[in-house]
C-alpha cells in the first residue's frame, strides 16, 4: 500500500498520521496528484496536493492544486491558491492573468481590474493583459476604457481574434455600427462562420434594421448549435417584428425551454471553466 492510500485509506484522509520521511512522502503525494490530475481525477488529485503542501510549501504543487480546484469548479479556492503563488512571485504576470481569468468567471470585476493593472505594471506590452483589462472594464460599465485597452491589444497583435470580437461587441453597445461592421468583416475573413462572430453579426444587422440578414445569421448559428438560447430568442423576436407570430412563438418557446433546463445552465458554467483550463500551461508560471 503506497503512502497516499495509507494517508487517505479510502474516501477520507487520515489527518493525524505523521509521515516518517517527509521528503519522500511529499514526492509520492505530488507524483500521485499529477497522475490523478492527468487522468481527470481532480478530487483525488486535490487531496494529494493539499497534503503534500502540508509537508512542504512548493510553488509547482500549489499550481497543480489550483488547477485541480478549477476542474472541480471551486473557483474561489483556485483563486486563493493563485493569490498565494502571486504573493511569493510578485513579479510574475502569468499568475496574475490566471487570477484575472478566474475573477472573470466569478464576475468579480473590481478584483479582475486590480490584478490586470498589476500585470500591466510588470509588462505593459502584454496584449492578453490589455484584453482582460478590457473585459473587466466592460463588466464595470466602462466602455471607453475597454475600447482603449482593446485598441492597444490589437495594436500589439492584429490577429488577436478574441480582442477584435470583444471590440466589435463594445462598438455595437456604443452604437458605433460602422466600426463594429469592420471588425465583423475582418473576423469573418479570418475565422469564417464562427458562432460568436455570427451572433455579433446578427445583433449588428438587427440594430441596423437589416432584419432579413439577421434572420439568416441566427439560422446559421442554430444550424451550428441547436442549443443556442440567444439565437432562438433573437430570431423569435425578429419574426415577431415581421409578423410571423407562429414562427416567433416556436422560437421563443424553444428558447424558454432551453433556458429553464438547469442542466444547460450547469454545462455553461462547466464550459467556462474548461475554456480557461485548456489555456493553462502548468509550467508557465515558472518562465518569468
Amino acid at each position: 500500500m503506497n503512502f497516499f492510500k495509507k494517508l487517505f485509506g479510502g474516501s477520507e484522509p487520515v489527518a493525524d498520521e505523521k509521515p516518517k520521511d517527509g521528503g519522500k512522502d511529499f514526492d509520492v503525494l505530488k507524483y500521485d496528484g499529477v497522475r490523478a490530475l492527468r487522468m481527470g481525477q481532480a478530487e483525488y488529485a486535490a487531496k494529494c496536493f493539499d497534503h503534500a503542501l502540508g509537508l512542504r510549501d512548493d510553488l509547482e504543487c500549489r499550481d497543480y492544486l489550483s488547477q485541480a480546484l478549477l476542474q472541480l469548479g471551486d473557483l474561489a479556492g483556485a483563486y486563493s491558491q493563485l493569490a498565494l503563488m502571486s504573493a511569493s512571485r510578485p513579479d510574475n504576470a502569468a499568475i496574475l492573468l490566471r487570477m484575472a481569468d478566474i475573477a472573470y468567471m466569478l464576475e468579480d470585476y473590481p478584483a479582475m481590474l486590480d490584478v490586470c493593472r498589476k500585470a500591466l505594471e510588470i509588462d505593459d506590452a502584454n496584449p492578453v493583459a490589455c484584453f482582460l483589462h478590457a473585459r473587466a472594464s466592460r463588466g464595470e460599465g466602462d466602455n471607453a476604457t475597454a475600447l482603449a485597452m482593446l485598441d492597444k491589444a490589437l495594436g500589439m497583435n492584429a490577429e488577436f481574434d478574441a480582442a477584435r470580437l470583444l471590440r466589435g461587441q463594445v462598438y455595437l453597445a456604443q452604437e458605433m455600427y460602422d466600426e463594429a461592421a469592420a471588425d465583423v468583416q475582418t473576423l469573418l475573413q479570418r475565422v469564417g462562420s464562427n458562432e460568436d462572430v455570427l451572433l455579433l453579426k446578427a445583433r449588428l444587422d438587427e440594430a441596423m434594421n437589416n432584419l432579413g440578414e439577421a434572420l439568416e445569421d441566427y439560422a446559421m448559428v442554430i444550424e451550428q448549435n441547436p442549443f443556442c438560447i440567444e439565437a432562438f430568442r433573437g430570431r423569435g423576436l425578429i419574426r415577431r417584428r415581421l409578423g410571423d407570430e407562429e414562427g416567433a412563438a416556436d422560437d421563443l418557446r424553444t428558447a424558454d425551454d432551453l433556458d429553464s433546463d438547469t442542466q444547460a445552465s450547469a454545462e455553461h458554467v462547466e464550459q467556462k471553466v474548461k475554456d480557461v483550463y485548456k489555456n493553462i500551461d502548468p509550467y508557465g508560471v515558472f518562465s518569468n
